[in-house]
């Protein structure tokens, strides 16, 4: 009898965890590495919401709460979704889970029978087609190529929409590609939603504080209030508050999905840290200066990163509006050989050979269901990514 359930033989480890693992290692034996990739801000979490932290433990806020949150916590989600998307939330319409992550278990695992299909644009984060598996579902991947600005369309949603089309999953901006959707481009698609009622939409907008140049992302109930009733509108703590380790996502959808979600949560990890609550009341309800100096940060990086990454031969790189990944094209790459005598015949050997010869990780764009790209994060320092981006020059120039 095999001790291991066959659901796990449906998903892989996270190829993003991976690398960064074997960066760590490799810097643990001493070794010069840069790692690129991870997905996490390298600012420190605001003075502000650390104090509040502080000041719950001393409180005495070190008890059980709701399992879907406290009552304080839920309200300022739904006075955040006011403030920033004009949508209109009630308490019972939120849930707060282990990071964002959890949100999206949450949400696919209680509303996917066998065989049911979710919609998935790639490139894709690497959690969201391993998530549909595990629920027995089946992702349909649906390639968005760099000349479409890595963003579908309507005329590609359609086509993919099936009598089994349970779950259409839209990040915006997009990890791996930074890509965004503003309303004007998000309106192309729920246009073609609207036609089809029984499709459900999960908006994962954990990204939607770090936007450059102007842009905008929008969200889905924002752009098209009458799909409120079939919308998830997930967001979180990590990434604009620099909150990685404390774990808080959170999401509104109507009230029968949250109970269901609330359920599913009851049986696995039950509430969310207390004290990492009443952190994330104070980063949403609080002063919000530190993510507007986070976002310009990440602005001046993303310059740098792109107009380094396209002076490397055979690499192009595009201009993501936003998050704090860039995704570049290797295909020019491929097919030689390493100064080191690697044979570069895929992303992925790319991403190894480059960690093994010049101590810079990044992740393969397989990993994210788009081959012949690699992802970088540019969520670190201006001296220590442009020493990376030479590394990657010198590895580019040095292939035969």
């Amino acid at each position: 009898m095999n001790l291991i359930a066959d659901r796990l033989n449906r998903i892989s480890p996270s190829q993003t965890i991976a690398m960064t693992g074997k960066a760590r290692a490799l810097k643990a034996q001493g070794k010069d590495i840069i790692s690129l990739s991870v997905g996490e801000p390298d600012f420190e979490t605001p003075r502000n919401v650390k104090d509040a932290a502080i000041a719950a433990i001393e409180r005495g806020e070190t008890r059980y709460t709701d399992v879907a949150g406290t009552m304080e916590l839920r309200q300022a989600v739904c006075q955040k979704f006011k403030r920033d998307s004009g949508i209109d939330y009630k308490p019972e319409e939120i849930l707060v889970a282990t990071g964002g992550k959890q949100v999206i278990f949450d949400a696919l695992v209680a509303t996917i029978n066998a065989g049911d299909e979710a919609i998935i644009p790639a490139p894709c984060w690497v959690s969201y087609p391993d998530i549909v598996a595990l629920a027995e579902g089946t992702p349909v991947i649906v390639p968005c190529g760099p000349n479409q600005g890595f963003r579908m369309t309507g005329e590609q949603l359609e086509a993919a929409i099936t009598p089994k089309t349970k779950w259409l999953i839209l990040n915006n901006p997009c990890n791996p590609t930074g890509a965004g959707y503003n309303a004007e481009q998000l309106k192309e698609l729920t246009d073609v939603l609207l036609r089809h009622p029984d499709v459900w939409i999960f908006s994962d907008d954990i990204y939607e504080k770090l936007a450059y140049d102007g842009m905008k992302p929008a969200t889905v109930v924002e752009v098209e209030p009458r799909l409120k009733d079939r919308t998830v509108t997930m967001n979180g703590c990590s990434k604009a508050y620099a909150m990685t380790g404390w774990r808080i996502g959170f999401a509104g959808a109507p009230i029968q999905l949250i109970k269901a979600m609330d359920k599913l949560q009851s049986q696995s990890t039950s509430n969310t840290s207390s004290i990492s609550q009443a952190a994330a009341i104070e980063a949403l309800t609080g002063p919000q200066d530190s993510v507007e100096e986070m976002r310009q940060a990440f602005e001046r990086r993303r310059n740098l990163v792109v107009g380094m990454l396209n002076q490397a031969a055979g690499m192009r790189c595009a201009t993501p509006e936003g998050a704090f990944y860039v995704f570049p094209d290797v295909r020019g790459c491929l097919g030689k050989t390493s100064a080191g005598g690697a044979a570069i015949d895929s992303d992925e050997a790319f991403c190894l050979a480059l960690l093994e010869e010049k101590g810079v990780a990044a992740v393969h764009g397989a990993a994210f269901m788009f081959p012949g790209h690699i992802r970088i994060s540019y969520a670190t320092d201006d001296a220590t990514l442009t020493e990376a981006c030479t590394r990657i020059q010198d590895f580019c120039a040095g292939l035969k």
